[in-house]
Order: C-alpha cells, then sequence, then structure tokens
C-alpha cells in the first residue's frame, strides 16, 4: 500500500532564511550563458554560438510560421513550426539583426549539424528545444530570466526573482526546487547536476504536473492541505510511479493561496533545517507573486485602454503598438461578436459576458499569437494586428465559425460575428471595427440570418438595415398612409400590411407570395386589394413599391 503523505499537527517556527547578495545584471539584459544556466536541462541545448556566450538578450520574440522572418538586436527568436531547412530564414534574418539566439525544434539527427553550420554563418547562436517542450513555457520562463536579470527598484527587498529564490532554496536544503502556481504550473525552477524523478522532468516540459500524479496527490489531500494551511508536507517517495520523496510548502498571502514549493530529495538526504528554510522561503515568494500579480494587473488595463481607445479612434495605433511590440505598419483586421438578441436572461448577462470574453481570448489566441481581445458593452471586439501579406477576411472565417460553435456547445449561448475588413496598417484598426458593427448592427435588426458573415458578403443587407434604422428614427419620413395600415391590423388583428410586403418581396408573384404565408392565391388577392382601398396606395407605381417595401418592414 502507498504511503501517505505526513500532515504535520503545528508548523515550525521560520528563522531568517539567509539569502545571498542579489548579483548586478545590465539593465539591458541577461549573458546567454546567464539565461543558459538557468534554463539549461531538459528545456533547451546550446548547438552554436559563435559569438559566445556574453552575448546579450534583451527580450524573447515569437516568430510564426506566418510571420516574415525577421528579428531586432539582442533578441532571443522563438521559431514557431520551423524545423529543418524551413528554419534557415530565421536563422539569416537573425544573424542579419544582430539578434542573441535562435531556438528551433529538431525532428532528425542531421538538423543539428545542418543549421548548427548555418548559424555559425549567421554569426547568431543555436537553442535545440525538447520536441515534448511547449513553446509558451519556454517563452514565460525566458521572459522571467531576462526580467530577473535586472536590479528590482528599491533594491530587491522581495528577496530577487523566483530562479534565484529557487536556486537559493535549493542549496540550502540539499534539494531540487520548483515553484508553482495554484495550477500547478512551473514557475521557476532550481539548476541541479543530481538527478531529478519523473515528475519534476515532465512537470518542467509540460509546465504542468502530470495528470496522473496531481490526481494522487488530490486524493491523499496535499492540495487541500497546501490551500488551507501554511505548515510543511511531506510526501513519501513511490518508485510505482518514478516519485522520489518531496517537501512542500504552500505560498500564502493572508488567507489566498498563491502558489506552491517543492523540494525534491537527490540522491542525498535533505538537511535538518529543509523544512524551515522552505518556511521562510515561502514568506519571500509570496511577497514577488503579490508584487508580480499587482503588475500584470496594472499592465493588463493599461493595455485594454490603449486598445478600447485605439478601437472606437480616440487614439492612434502609436501608443498600442509601443505598448506591445507591435509593428503597426502591416495589417490588421478585426472581429466582431455579440449574442443574438434576446440571449441570455438578464441575470445571467454578466457572467455569459465573461466567460464568451474567455472563451474567445482563447480561441484568438491559440489561432493568432498577437491577437487583442476588447469587451465593451454588448460586443467582445477582437483585433488581429501583424497579418501576413494577402490575407483576406475568408480565412478568418473559419476559426470565427469555430468560436460560435464553441459558445454554442460550451457555454448553451446563440453567439453571432462579424469579420471586418483587412486594413493596411494598424491606423485603420477603427475602419475595420467600424465595418464589423454595422454588419453585426444588421444581425441585430434581423436583416441577416447568418451566424458569421463579413460586408462584402452582405453589403445589401447592411445598407437596407440602416436605411430602416433611419426610417425607423425619423417618423417625419415615413408615409402615414402605410402607417395607419399597420396601426389598423394591431387594433383588428388583420394581416393586411404583412400580405402587401409578402406580395412586393415576391415581385407581384401572388402563388408564390401566397405559398410563403400558407394561404390560397384569391385570399392574397383580395388582402392587397384590400390595403390598396383603405390607404389610396397604388401598388403598380413604382416609387410607392419602393416606399411600402421598406417601411412594412419596420413594422410600425
Amino acid at each position: 500500500m502507498a504511503q501517505q503523505p505526513q500532515l504535520p499537527e503545528q508548523p515550525h517556527p521560520a528563522p531568517p532564511v539567509p539569502t545571498p547578495e542579489p548579483v548586478q545584471q545590465p539593465e539591458e539584459g541577461v549573458s546567454l550563458r546567464q539565461l543558459l544556466m538557468s534554463l539549461g536541462e531538459p528545456l533547451v541545448e546550446l548547438q552554436a554560438a559563435p559569438a559566445g556566450l556574453d552575448v546579450e538578450v534583451r527580450d524573447v520574440a515569437i516568430l510564426d510560421p506566418e510571420d516574415p522572418a525577421q528579428a531586432l538586436p539582442g533578441e532571443l527568436v522563438l521559431a514557431i513550426g520551423a524545423r529543418g531547412r524551413a528554419a534557415l530564414p530565421a536563422l539569416r534574418a537573425a544573424g542579419a539583426a544582430g539578434a542573441a539566439a535562435v531556438a528551433v525544434k529538431l525532428d532528425a539527427p542531421g538538423q543539428a549539424a545542418m543549421l548548427s553550420e548555418a548559424a555559425a554563418e549567421a554569426g547568431v547562436a543555436l537553442l535545440s528545444v525538447r520536441r515534448e517542450a511547449r513553446w509558451e513555457h519556454l517563452d514565460a520562463l525566458a521572459r522571467a530570466v531576462l526580467g530577473s536579470g535586472r536590479p528590482e527598484p528599491g533594491g530587491g527587498g522581495s528577496g530577487g526573482d523566483l530562479f534565484s529564490l529557487a536556486q537559493t532554496t535549493a542549496v540550502l536544503t540539499g534539494g531540487i526546487v520548483s515553484i508553482e502556481d495554484t495550477s500547478s504550473r512551473v514557475l521557476a525552477y532550481s539548476r541541479s547536476a543530481d538527478e531529478v524523478d519523473d515528475l519534476r522532468r515532465l512537470s518542467i516540459l509540460g509546465w504542468q504536473g502530470p495528470e496522473p500524479y496531481l490526481s494522487k496527490l488530490r486524493d491523499w489531500g496535499v492540495f487541500q492541505h497546501l490551500r488551507t494551511s501554511g505548515a510543511v508536507i511531506a510526501i513519501e517517495d513511490h518508485p510505482e510511479l518514478g516519485i522520489r520523496r518531496r517537501l512542500a510548502v504552500g505560498i500564502r498571502a493572508g488567507t489566498q493561496s498563491l502558489g506552491t514549493i517543492w523540494v525534491q530529495e537527490g540522491g542525498r538526504p535533505l538537511e535538518p533545517r529543509a523544512e524551515q528554510v522552505l518556511l521562510g522561503a515561502a514568506r519571500v515568494a509570496a511577497l514577488h507573486l503579490v508584487r508580480r500579480r499587482r503588475e500584470v494587473s496594472a499592465d493588463l488595463r493599461l493595455t485594454q485602454s490603449l486598445l478600447a481607445g485605439l478601437l472606437d479612434g480616440s487614439t492612434g495605433p502609436q501608443s498600442l503598438a509601443t505598448h506591445l511590440g507591435l509593428d503597426a505598419r502591416r495589417p490588421a483586421l478585426v472581429v466582431g461578436f455579440a449574442l443574438r438578441t434576446g440571449a441570455p436572461a438578464a441575470s445571467s448577462v454578466e457572467l455569459t459576458r465573461s466567460e464568451l470574453t474567455s472563451l474567445i481570448s482563447v480561441h484568438a489566441a491559440a489561432r493568432h499569437h498577437s491577437a487583442l481581445v476588447s469587451p465593451a458593452e454588448s460586443r467582445v471586439h477582437v483585433l488581429l494586428p501583424e497579418l501576413p501579406g494577402g490575407m483576406s477576411p475568408t480565412t478568418v472565417r473559419g476559426w470565427v465559425l469555430e468560436i460560435t460553435e464553441a459558445a454554442r456547445a460550451h457555454l448553451g449561448v446563440p453567439l453571432r460575428a462579424a469579420v471586418g475588413p483587412v486594413v493596411p496598417q494598424l491606423a485603420g484598426a477603427p475602419t475595420s471595427r467600424q465595418q464589423a458593427d454595422r454588419v453585426l448592427a444588421a444581425m441585430d435588426r434581423g436583416v441577416i440570418d447568418a451566424e458569421v458573415a463579413s460586408l462584402d458578403e452582405v453589403q445589401a443587407e447592411v445598407l437596407v438595415g440602416e436605411v430602416l434604422a433611419l426610417l425607423a428614427e425619423r417618423p417625419a419620413i415615413r408615409d402615414p398612409r402605410l402607417a395607419a395600415l399597420t396601426e389598423r391590423d394591431a387594433r383588428h388583428g388583420t394581416r393586411l400590411a404583412e400580405s402587401v410586403l409578402a406580395y412586393l418581396d415576391a415581385f407581384g408573384d401572388v402563388r408564390a407570395a401566397a405559398e410563403r404565408l400558407h394561404i390560397h392565391p384569391n385570399t392574397l388577392r383580395y388582402r392587397v386589394r384590400r390595403a390598396e382601398e383603405l390607404t389610396g396606395l397604388d401598388l403598380a407605381h413604382p416609387q410607392q413599391r419602393l416606399l411600402a417595401t421598406l417601411q412594412l418592414r419596420l413594422g410600425t
């Protein structure tokens, strides 16, 4: 029988944890050597470094397969989806631009030598990424290392960054440390020459602990303890699961759980004071994570403010482009989403809007790495900046339809979407948003029945809808005879106005109009004739037919 984790009865007092003096790094970035030491195995392996390991890494850039090969000085370029010879343009562009390194995944034995030779010619470092590693995990960890390499304002009062904290904790406990958030995603980990177990290896590669072991921890009550207690818990080794003995402590801010610090036992037992060290490390980590949450929250608010200003035309594109590092010269497009009229119930509108925004955000980010989502009252807008040349709204339509289907399947709500036109530069985003909103407005009026549409597909319907909106807003330009007809129908329960409109829509084809209304053709003839008698209209007159066709669509 598997040994259960040891739940302590009382938390141990925590003496101060020794913290090494922070190593001052240049404000511009960190060295390639420091980046490799922080990441190391099992994520990346150095294949070539023609300029040495003191090359400065200043930023991380994701190069999507659809993007043109380009880079900036000092960047670590993550060449997603480019394997073998497909990575050569990224290497050459990175070398020409003075980038620090290019990271690629290799799927054939000969690729390392071929790409290493190309990297040497280009003068840029080449890193190989493990095939099973997740790009977004490497991106997040590399950015964390870059952020931690710069001095903290005020002298690092929070105890430094999570990577250095993990390394310090590893030295003081004699173990192998990882720091995770509340979803078991790895935020930082210590470097180690000791042998790591399967759990740590899989957690680092996949960014999250393997589900079979996480399930065991839930069954044993470990997560419940970590959420509700500040005491250290011991989990004994489980050879059948490939898991060694480890200690864990929850990272807490008051009653709020922020994450967990795990210490795996390596080739020798943990230090006697390992539990006390863990308690102190958890308190230092809490300060760092609270600050990080505040910084992220402030950054998100600024991003949302700049995005909303761009989409409504109140601010130019440069502020958002500078803030997020976007190329404002490249094409862009806006997609608008809205709930169908009448759904959902008023009591659940806020919840549904929040869930819809999350669903749209996830799907949009999966399809376009720079997608930005802006909720606005009853609508949600998605800005797709930095589009590849030659892209059309038709290309986007397919994955937009996936979003509407997902909303129906997972949230049970009917969603409509409108794809705005591609504009040549980010400055045209307000125009794309306005065109998408015109389509959504026509959908709201019932003029368009499609679930997803773009203006070039439904331009006639949109224009008719806008004319109807003008008629609805200005009673003075309506024909009072038609208004009297609809009022009479309402008083007497007759259907004369509906019959006239069906007749006009069928271009005077009585049989087609009668079939649509499920009545006899003679009944339709009588109703049309009766309407003309009551109103004095002459439906043989082109202008009167046109006016009647429009105004009777208002229903008033």
